[in-house]
């Protein structure tokens, strides 16, 4: 059994959900996560804003241009009038539901049922074209089997009511569901939000203790740079769990790192492939060591960083220091994402400011303290094993000529990061990846020659 899930992109078009169907129709049993058509959810989100101001017209017109963008979409997904006649069906019935929420009272509760119809729609309608070109698919509606308690996945429950769900369904090659979509402990819909669908397929692929979990984008797998920032990127084909998750988190667009955990504790390899090119190879997550000790896999950067150095007003020995600092981001539910410490300082950085003033207000009545913002923080993800050598000149030495804010390196044998100013972010990735991938790239250039 395999866990394949497709993007907003991947079904974005009619004619990218039939190469979705004859990808899927292999003859592998497997579980389908599905998103939401590219675009819908930002309409949803939009009607759901309409409906919150009491802007009634505001909402039937958002709904008239949904409507005629759907209209052409089913017009070019369906071959026979069947198809046809239960896509137009189906949106009716949705539109109509859309269109029936009253602005008095419409709260939280109502926008994530309006949130949830996204991915519901480009289910059903791709379960109508399955249906229609005779592919042995099942759909499962995942309002049944997703769960959260306490804001965060219930697994356990995830386990057996997707058991329990498959065996009631019966015997499919295929069974297809939605992303991104849930109830909470009190039975309401509710969603996952961190990760979205990519969420619901490792959540699922770890449920099921699945052979893989595949995630399909549109970009073949994740890359050594960014290739939004840097030219002469390439896909990094095997990378830990670990390494993931800290690309991840520090900037790595393509995966949440939240979605890396329920694979990484259940043993169920990732791999990241792109649905516009099925034959690249990808890159490959697992728990497998790629025995390339000390060796620089990927550069990330994040941006919107805001960094805080606070230093004690009582000088050497201040004994609890670390303690009073850290109870003030803990009061204010702000995360900290580096750190480095002196004997009488601390530097550190966050990417949520929305208390920095409070948090500062706080922290200046033990403390002094400085503040720079429009920070980035530069990741290198790899293996580097503490009693390895050389792997920090190696990666500092590109950035000779650029100011460090921050080092940090230690706290993981997967991370070593810098804090920069991010107008120094694109001439940093640049360096990065002429010293640390040249003969990478070097090797590609001629391999692409050649042939």
């Amino acid at each position: 059994m395999r866990v394949l899930k497709f993007g907003g992109t991947s079904v974005g078009r009619p004619e990218r959900m039939h190469e979705v169907a004859q990808l899927i129709n292999d003859g592998i049993d497997k579980v389908v996560v599905m998103s939401a058509v590219s675009g819908t959810t930002n309409n949803l989100v939009k009607i759901s804003e309409a409906y919150k101001a009491g802007d009634k017209t505001l909402v039937e017109k958002l709904l008239k241009a949904m409507d005629e963008k759907y209209q052409i979409f089913v017009g070019e997904l369906y071959s026979t009038m069947h198809g046809l006649g239960k896509g137009k069906q189906l949106m009716e019935e949705k539109l109509a539901y859309l269109a029936s929420f009253e602005v008095d009272g419409f709260g939280d509760k109502e926008e994530k049922i309006i949130l949830a119809q996204g991915e519901l729609i480009s289910t059903h309608l791709f379960s109508y074209y399955a249906e229609e070109i005779g592919m042995d698919l099942k759909l499962l509606h995942a309002l049944d089997f997703m769960k959260t308690r306490g804001g965060e996945p219930d697994l356990t429950f995830i386990k057996s009511a997707t058991s329990k769900t498959l065996e009631t369904t019966g015997k499919a090659k295929i069974y297809l569901t939605q992303g991104y979509i849930c109830r909470n402990e009190q039975g309401e819909i509710d969603n996952l939000q961190r990760g979205g669908s990519d969420y619901t397929a490792t959540l699922l692929g770890a449920a099921l203790n699945a052979d893989e979990i595949q995630i399909w984008t549109d970009i073949d797998g994740m890359h050594n740079n960014d290739p939004r920032v840097v030219d002469n990127t390439f896909p990094v084909h095997h990378i830990s769990f670990d390494e993931a998750a800290e690309l991840a988190y520090f900037g790595a667009k393509i995966l949440h790192p939240t979605c890396v955990l329920p694979a990484k504790k259940e043993g169920v390899p990732i791999r990241l492939l792109n649905t516009m090119q099925p034959e690249a190879e990808g890159t490959l997550i697992s728990n497998e060591l790629t025995h390339t000790v000390n060796r620089v896999k990927a550069v990330a950067a994040k941006d919107g960083i805001t960094a805080i150095r606070i230093q004690s007003s009582r000088m050497l020995n201040a004994y609890g220091f670390l303690k009073k600092v850290f109870e003030v981001f803990e009061k204010y539910k702000t995360s900290v994402d580096m750190i480095t410490t002196s004997e009488v300082a601390v530097s550190l950085t966050i990417d949520d400011a929305q208390n920095l003033d409070a948090i500062i207000a706080d922290l200046e009545k033990f403390a002094t303290v400085d503040v720079d913002k429009e920070m980035t923080i530069v990741c290198v993800a790899g293996e580097f094993h503490h009693d390895g050598s050389g792997i920090a000149v190696k990666v500092l030495e590109p950035l000779r000529n650029i100011p460090l804010r921050m080092i940090s390196s230690g706290g993981s044998e997967s991370n070593i990061s810098v804090l920069i100013n991010s107008i120094y972010k694109k001439e940093a990735l640049s360096l990065l990846n002429q010293g640390l991938f040249a003969d990478e790239i070097l090797s590609r250039k001629q391999n692409e020659t050649w042939v």
